[in-house]
């Protein structure tokens, strides 16, 4: 089996404004199933160097609504894949590059989508952390020079990736007020991916 190597590319502004056409399409068509759409991860960071894909969180508010979030995203192209053992944290997966299909035929950039409720810890986690690194810029930086090392160390494991930016994480999560079960819970999610 042929693994994909990691790579990390500096900030592009291309990354926001794709999100935003992206927010749009979620938007129409999921309107009030969702109270939030949220671009997260390090793609949402201005400056920080990442993987070209970016991190979508759909909120909603009531997990009673999950369901038709998940035949609405069908529609759209995505396939529902669970939590991948991350609780509160519901996975989509692109069937083409064309998707989400919304009548235009233009090809995507690559993109993670969840959906979360609005209590959970995912949710937190993604928010939390993107918020702390967009208001400290030399933490930032040297988050994008951990992750461009780790892949250049690891360049094709990527649990071993995601394992080397576990305790940058932890530590600002800490910092951020996070309590030890929270931090734990969190650890073992970055274990599971």
């Amino acid at each position: 089996m042929t693994k994909t190597s990691i790579r990390i590319e500096d900030y592009s502004p291309a990354w926001p404004l794709t999100f935003q056409q992206l927010k749009s399409v979620y938007q129409r068509r999921l309107g009030n199933l969702v109270t939030d759409i949220q671009h997260v991860g390090s793609t949402s960071v201005p400056g920080l160097a990442a993987k070209p894909i970016l991190d979508i969180d759909l909120i909603i508010s009531n997990r009673k609504t999950l369901n038709a979030v998940i035949e609405e995203l069908d529609q759209l192209g995505y396939d529902y894949q669970g939590n991948l053992g991350i609780i509160d944290r519901e996975s989509f997966k692109r069937r083409s590059d064309q998707v989400p299909l919304d009548g235009s035929s233009r090809y995507w950039q690559n993109h993670h989508l969840y959906v979360c409720p609005s209590d959970s810890l995912s949710l937190k986690n993604h928010l939390v952390l993107r918020d702390y690194l967009c208001q400290n810029p030399l933490k930032a930086q040297e988050y994008g020079e951990l992750k461009k090392r780790l892949a250049q160390e690891n360049p094709t494991d990527i649990d071993v990736y995601v394992a080397g930016k576990t305790p940058f994480i932890l530590a600002i999560l800490r910092e951020a007020g996070f309590n030890n079960a929270s931090l734990e819970s969190i650890a073992q999610a970055n274990k599971t991916r």
